[in-house]
This record gives C-alpha cells, structure tokens and sequence, in this order.
C-alpha cells in the first residue's frame, strides 16, 4: 500500500546488515523486535483476561456462592465485551490525537488493576461492574499495538509482524485454559484473576522503552519530540515540511478520522469491514465464552471440556503466524475470506460428526478461521485506511465489532437456558461465518498499489 504522510517528515538511516527497511524509512531491527515484543506482551496480557472467564465458567456456575444462572453468565460475560466496545472507539479515537505509547501503558494499568478488582469481589454485580470497567482498558490495547507494530514493521513484513503481535491473544488465552487445569479444582477461580493483574509489574519497562509512534509525532508537529526519539535508538533525522497549518488542525480533528472513513473513497469500505467484525466478534467470544460448558452438556468432562478450548486458541496461535505469512504473499482479502469460509464449514461439520477426533479437528480449523483470522482482519484494516486514521479506523471497527462480541455470550447463554439443542449454537456460527466471508468479498482494493 503506498503511504504518504502529508505534512510528516522523513527519518532516514544509514543501511547497513542490523537495519529494517520501515514504509520509506528505515529503522534499527532492535528497535523493531522490541516494539514488536511489547505490543505482543499486551495482546496476550489481553488474550489472558478475556480467555479466562470462559475458563472459569463452569465452575461458577457449579458455584452455590452466588447462583448464577447460564443466562446471567452470559451477560456478566459480556460486561467486559460492552467496555470494550467503550474503550476500543473512545480509546482508538484518542490514540489519533494525544499518541499511541501512553494509551497503550494506560490501558494495560486498567485492566490488571481490575483483573485483581475482580478476584475479591463479593458478588455477582460488584464482580460485573469490575469486569465492565477492566473491558475499557482492554479496549485500547488492540488499537495502540496494532498502530505501533505496522509502523515499526517493514512493508514486506507488516501481515507476518502483526500475526506475530496477535498471536499473544492465543497464547494468553491457551495459557488462562493450562493454569485452569492446573489451578482452577484445587485454588479455585478467584487465584487465576489475581494471576491476571500481574501485567501491571512490567508497566516501568515499558514506560522506559516503548517509543512513541515517529509517524504520531511528525503529523501533530511535535518535532522536537520525533528527534529525540531518532537520537535515543540512533537514527539519524531530516525534515521535511508539505503540509499548511489548517492541514495540520485536521489530523488533530477527532472528526478529521470520522469524515475520512465515511469519504466517498471509504465509505463502503467501512461499513463492510464493520459487518465482518460484528460477525467475527460473535463468534470468537461466543465460542470462548460457552465452548468448555457446551462440550460439558454434551457429556464431555470438565478437564476434556477445556481441552477443547485449548485446541481453538492453540491451533489459532500457530494459525496467525502462517496465516500472516501467507498473506504477505497472497493478499489478506483472499486468505481472510477462505479462512471465514473454512470456520463456517468447520463449525456446521461439529454438528455432524460422531467422531471426537473430527471433533477436535473442526475446532482447530475453526480457531484458525476465527480468532487466528481476525488478527489478520485487524492488519487488512490498519493496511487498508492511511496512518492518520489508522487508529480511529481500527477502534472503530473494534468498537462496532463488539455488538457481536457482546451478542455472542448473551445468545447463546440465552439458548441453553431456553433450552435449545446444544448444537444450535453451531448453526449460528456457520451463518456469522458466512456472512463474514461475503462482507470481506465485496471489500475492493482499487485504491491500493500493491496486494494488501
């Protein structure tokens, strides 16, 4: 994708064997693996509270201490997905305007802070509440890391990096479910929550390393700021002005991102991206949140229920990887589109088969198809608008994505306490599946110069 900062100025490095070439730029690859290093931390920090509470489930509902019905279970589910939805367009909106390493070091605060908020709560609400507040946080890692990671990666290596960067949400994820099987029968559920407040000790590393965005710096004029920044990690700077100062006023304008997703060059864009969202957000947090308890009404034991949790994110965390390696050869549109089709023909195979080793074979290709998919959803979309949006595009489509995430838990939770089959639920992901696959279909790369 050809990018141009009007009004941003250039940082030029001396090539040589320890340097990435970054957009037009160039970079030192140390600089670009602790970026990337830091961002990865924070998704999986991410993967780790979101992953838990499906985790956990089972054994609240078992739980006599506040009575919790599959119903209500499904809407304290989404209280932290609701949050998000706040965080993820309010948070994604700011990183446009006040940058990206503050927002990111500020949501990782909030949410450790109210993982360990929620491992002594003394009830249901106060627990949701909790949850809903930490949601916020969590809403503004995705959007900050992801900025971060496409500007600190080379052209050639932005869907690879950014697979690498998401792969984090899988493995918190796989590592909530372990400490589950180690822990949750033995310590109960309350030690896995105080375990997920531990990111808030790495907050002083990051405040020292992680480096604001160059991009952020030179497109707001804080030049003094972008040098400092080229003189820390050694690259050398020159400038280079374009840009007149009512240009400058409209990428500080929280309506200057707005107006541009919903251009005549983007609109449709949008709104399509938005519709695989809602359709992806349904089912990765419909799946993560009831797969174990559904698996358990299916007759399956607690420890086998949550295997079946680990194989989604497990083989979802080795999926990005080759997933993003792939469409840096092939173009996201066409292995993002494949990938929904596939979780879809996955999830209605579960409906199905009789076999337990299809069964977990349909489960590892819908966790690719999903949560490993809309990590290269989230590339696609920072690839696809310009760097000035890139977070306001990214946190909106996270934002209005969460409409899905939150119907996921509540839907289903609200068809096993109506007492549909088990296997419902699956019928309505292969239709989320589709209509995904159809939404990424229509998005047109006309704008572009390069596969995308």
């Amino acid at each position: 994708m050809s990018e141009q900062f009007i009004g941003t100025n250039q940082i030029e490095l001396k090539k040589n064997a320890n340097a990435i070439d970054i957009r037009n730029n160039t970079v030192p690859a140390k600089l670009t693996y602790l970026v990337l290093a830091i961002c990865f931390f924070g998704i999986m920090a991410e993967g780790y509270d979101l992953g838990i509470y499906g985790a956990v489930l089972p054994k609240l509902l078992e739980s006599k201490e506040w009575g919790i019905t599959p119903a209500q279970a499904g809407a304290i589910g989404s209280y932290a997905l609701i949050g998000m939805l706040v965080g993820a367009i309010a948070v994604g909106t700011i990183t446009d305007l006040i940058g990206r390493k503050w927002t990111f070091i500020w949501s990782i605060a909030l949410f450790s802070i109210t993982m360990a908020l929620s491992a002594i709560a003394t009830s249901a609400e106060m627990f949701g509440v909790f949850r809903f507040i930490g949601g916020i946080g969590l809403g503004g890692i995705i959007p900050t890391a992801s900025a971060l990671t496409i500007e600190y990666s080379s052209k050639h290596r932005r869907s690879l990096n950014y697979a690498i960067m998401f792969s984090g949400y899988a493995i918190g994820t796989v590592i909530a479910v372990l400490l589950s099987l180690l822990l949750l029968t033995a310590f109960g559920w309350r030690i896995l929550f105080w375990i997920g407040a531990i990111p808030i000790l790495a907050v002083p590393f990051i405040i020292r390393y992680l480096p604001e965005s160059v991009s952020f710096l030179l497109s707001h004029r804080r030049v003094q700021e972008a040098e400092d920044i080229c003189k820390r990690y050694q690259m050398d700077f020159s400038e280079e002005y374009t840009n007149n100062d009512s240009e400058k006023q409209n990428y500080k304008s929280l309506m200057y991102g707005l107006s541009t997703l919903f251009s005549k060059k983007f609109a449709r864009t949008t709104i399509l991206f938005w519709i695989t969202y809602v359709m992806s957000f349904y089912l990765i947090y419909g799946l993560n949140t009831w797969l174990p308890q559904i698996m358990r009404q299916l007759g399956h034991s607690l420890g086998s229920s949550l295997s079946f949790l680990l194989t989604l994110n497990l083989t979802a965390a080795i999926g990005v990887i080759l997933g993003g390696a792939i469409a840096d050869k092939w173009g996201s549109k066409k292995v993002i589109g494949l990938s929904y089709f596939l979780a879809a023909l996955g999830m209605w195979f579960v409906t199905i088969t009789k076999s337990e080793i299809l069964v977990y074979c349909c489960i590892g290709i819908t966790g690719i198809g999903t949560i490993a998919n809309t990590q290269l959803l989230h590339a696609y979309l920072s690839k696809y608008f310009p760097a000035t949006v890139r977070g306001t595009g990214l946190g909106w489509g996270l934002g209005v994505g969460r409409i899905g995430a939150i119907s996921g838990p509540i839907l289903i939770g609200l068809f096993i306490s109506m007492g549909f089959n088990e296997l419902f639920s699956f019928y309505t992901f292969v239709v989320a599946g589709i209509i995904a696959t159809i939404a990424i279909f229509f998005i047109s790369n006309r704008h572009h110069n390069e596969i995308i």
